[in-house]
């Protein structure tokens, strides 16, 4: 007799609290992968490695748990089927409590080719995408991507990635990188020459962090004609050696629309410091945190889809000494924030708010943005659409660090403190950059979409407002 489990809840009634042992597990159609790949997987289910016997339920949760696992891997197809038989009873070794598992599975194809072309912000791009799956039978991958576009001029890209362990939650990736893209809002094209290493985890509360190095050579080039003093001050090459940390904490119902649960997120980097030389040298954190709540509606019964949506953003760049020396110089126009644009401040330009030399966004050191949206269902459409009309409000400012002494360049570390801390004072001085508009919302399974219009409400001196509609393209909004 066999039973499958992977459609639903096993209908095993009485016999739940039933005393069993799991003899073996059987894997089918596992051709192209490692048998030691998953052996880390099921070998812990097995009796023989437990030191107390299942119940009949906790050993199908725990087979269940684990083919759950495997499907993270995302490097067999749907479904994978679990079947539960008993041993030949006239085999001597085996006991009448013992019960055998066959889990059976079809591997995707080991390479995928895809090609195509992306419209997102201010940016069409044609692509193409090698995918090499499972590629040493250890749910390892390398992904090869080239680019080109009206913005990213250039872009290809290498990515190898292999779990740690046999366990979806625990990745190492390597990657390589080399890119031209066009900064139309600073009149200059970067390019970027690199590559980095990241360790990924999540921990049993849920939350994920990211650990990696990155090393990279970036050039400011390809000045326009009317590029500022500032953008062309820092023209020319720049080594980037920075360590990143990455973390979290996700628990909405949805990426795109959630109407409940939050996300916190933070994103700290150390350039340039100590060891880690090159010549740029910095410590960067951002923030980021943002709510859901559901909108109950007089007359209607149970969720409404109407949602109310909160968030802010906030970020800082302070200079340090690179290596080990004792003077920290100003942050390059590469690293610096910018803000403004369809899928932040709406209602400004790309890069609209904050510090500008003539018409170029040069960037800054400080930031703080919020905004809340208002999310409602199409009429007649229904609230399990992803089609959504938007009320939105924008606010957010950016700041340079600007040194007391007007020199460029802050002599000691007490200094760049003062500066630091002056700066972010001026966060509060006045009313920030305001708009408001509405729009409309659609959230695709890999993005989303927004068509709005924008009014620009209060706009600070060389910042851009932009009053009419904006379309915006990602998989983070404000």
């Amino acid at each position: 007799m066999s039973t499958p489990t992977d459609t639903g809840e096993p209908e095993i009634g009485e016999n739940s609290t039933l005393p069993v042992t799991i003899n073996s597990i059987s894997f089918i159609g596992g051709r192209n992968t490692r048998r030691t790949f998953l052996d880390r997987l099921f070998n812990p289910l097995l009796s023989t490695n437990r030191d107390h016997p299942y119940t009949l339920a906790e050993a199908l949760n725990k087979v269940s748990s684990t083919v759950t696992k495997l499907r993270r891997f995302e490097i067999f197809h749907e479904p994978i089927s679990t079947f539960i038989g008993r041993p030949d009873p006239t085999n001597p070794t085996s006991t009448p409590s013992d019960i055998d598992i066959y889990i059976h599975a079809r591997e995707r194809g080991r390479i995928l080719v895809k090609s195509g072309t992306d419209v997102g912000n201010v940016e069409g791009s044609a692509y193409a995408n090698v995918k090499l799956r499972n590629l040493f039978g250890g749910a390892e991958s390398l992904d090869l991507y080239a680019s080109m576009g009206t913005r990213t001029r250039s872009a290809y890209q290498a990515i190898f990635d292999t779990p740690i362990l046999s366990d979806p939650d625990r990745r190492v990736t390597v990657d390589a990188l080399s890119s031209t893209t066009s900064k139309f809002w600073a009149s200059h094209e970067e390019v970027l020459n690199g590559g980095g290493i990241k360790y990924s985890w999540a921990t049993d509360s849920g939350t994920r962090h990211k650990l990696g190095y990155t090393g990279v050579w970036r050039q400011i080039t390809g000045l326009a004609s009317n590029a500022s003093p500032i953008v062309r001050n820092d023209a020319g090459d720049s080594v980037k050696s920075s360590i990143t940390h990455e973390w979290i904490s996700d628990a909405r119902n949805h990426p795109f629309l959630p109407t409940s649960g939050y996300l916190l997120k933070t994103v700290s980097e150390i350039a340039g410091w100590g060891p880690l030389q090159g010549d740029v040298a910095f410590w960067k954190s951002e923030m980021e945190t943002s709510g859901a709540l559901a909108v109950p509606i007089p007359g209607v019964r149970g969720d409404s889809g109407v949602s109310l949506t909160g968030s802010l953003r906030a970020g800082f760049l302070c200079p340090l000494p690179v290596g080990f020396g004792s003077k920290s110089e100003p942050s390059r126009l590469n690293d610096r924030f910018q803000l403004g644009g369809p899928t932040d401040v709406r209602g400004f330009a790309t890069s609209g708010l904050g510090p500008h030399d003539g018409q170029d966004a040069v960037g800054g050191d400080i930031y703080a943005a919020a905004a809340t949206n208002l999310l409602v269902p199409f009429p007649r459409v229904g609230k399990d659409s992803p089609l959504r009309l938007q009320v939105f409000a924008n606010a957010g400012r950016l700041l340079a660090l600007k040194d007391r002494k007007g020199k460029g360049q802050v002599e000691n570390n007490k200094d760049a403190q003062k500066d630091f801390y002056g700066t972010l004072a001026q966060l509060g001085d006045g009313v920030p950059s305001l708009s408001a508009g509405v729009g409309v919302v659609y959230a695709h399974p890999v993005a989303r979409f927004e068509l709005n219009f924008g009014l620009p409400l209060v706009v600070r001196k060389g910042e851009v407002g932009r009053k009419g509609l904006q379309f915006g393209v990602g998989i983070s909004f404000m």
